[in-house]
């Protein structure tokens, strides 16, 4: 497992921790304009998914590996509504900023 203070890519980083804060405001202060989500292939709503799936429902990321210099993750993701899953994590970072999460099922 890796602590998330670990990660290797501060962008990441700062945006797992806003994540396992419950920090909403810290989140999106760390995306671009036009930020993207994509949810097992499929482009979502940026701000409706995270507010279903981690703000509003208790989300929370255990990171168990990280590649790619810390912009690749697999993790344990829980929630309120789903419980926990093991799930994969990919972004793009641009400056430092993220423009592009995708997330699944791993």
């Amino acid at each position: 497992m890796t602590a998330v203070d670990k990660l290797k890519d501060p962008t990441v980083r700062a945006l797992l921790e806003a994540v396992n804060s419950g920090d909403r405001a810290g989140f999106l202060a760390l995306l671009t304009p036009g930020a993207v989500l994509s949810d097992d292939g499929t482009e979502r709503n940026l701000e409706e998914w995270i507010d279903k799936e981690v703000f509003d429902s208790n989300g929370r990321i255990e990171v168990r590996r990280e590649e790619a210099d810390g912009r690749r993750l697999l993790a344990r993701f829980r929630n309120d509504t789903w419980g926990e899953m093991s799930t994969r994590w990919a972004f793009e970072v641009e400056g430092d900023r993220i423009s592009r999460i995708e997330t699944g099922q791993a």
